[in-house]
């Protein structure tokens, strides 16, 4: 019997062992440190943020030591914004569906959760990102499986051409991403020390 190894480029290598150093420093951080953090994010997004009533923004229930994004998710529900979770269809593909108060949380995938499926698809215009490691340019590293590379791609395809902000601790920046021509830069990085800004960086434009 014959195995095959698959080998990954020197890109992927290194963003692979980039993502597991930049986890391995978030999962070391106390419990009260990340719940203070999480707060501060809020505090931070809320006050930087300045949406439209109605805008459609997608955000990400925590898994393991990642950020708490629901103080800042239900803050900007309060102003009219309208929320949705990423929910995974495939290997290939995640859909974003409408989060309601009140409704019921079910297991999509990963040890994620999300909306249940009559829960309506939308279409986001202002995503709250989530990633691995982020440099200082903007670039992110997500978790591997390219989920929202897709994503935003498709959503470009049909014409909504979404901001992207990444979300993350500080921990978790590195010195350099390496690029890949499918990545896509993130407008901003908000962190528990801040929001910083880099302009849109549209592909599409």
């Amino acid at each position: 019997m014959r195995f095959t190894v698959k080998l990954l480029s020197p890109t992927k290598e290194l963003k692979k062992n980039l993502r597991l150093d930049a986890l391995g420093r978030r999962d070391m951080l106390e419990v009260e440190y990340r719940i203070e953090a999480s707060m501060r994010i809020a505090e931070i997004g809320l006050a930087s943020f300045a949406l439209d009533r109605g805008t459609i923004v997608s955000g990400f229930w925590p898994i393991r030591s990642e950020v708490d994004l629901r103080p800042l998710l239900f803050g900007l529900r309060e102003r009219g914004a309208q929320l949705c979770l990423p929910v995974i269809i495939d290997k290939q593909t995640i859909l974003f569906r409408e989060l309601v108060r009140g409704a019921p949380m079910i297991e999509t995938g990963f040890g994620t959760a999300g909306p249940p499926v009559d829960a309506p698809v939308l279409e986001p215009t202002f995503m709250l990102v989530p990633l691995a490691a982020f440099d200082a340019r903007g670039h992110r590293i997500g978790y591997g499986a390219g989920y929202y590379d897709r994503a935003i791609a498709r959503l470009q395809e049909i014409g909504v051409n979404p901001r992207l902000i990444g979300v993350a601790f500080d921990c978790q920046e590195v010195e350099i991403v390496p690029d890949e021509p499918h990545d896509m830069p993130l407008e901003a990085i908000l962190t528990e020390s801040g929001l910083r800004s880099f302009g849109r960086t549209d592909k599409a434009s």
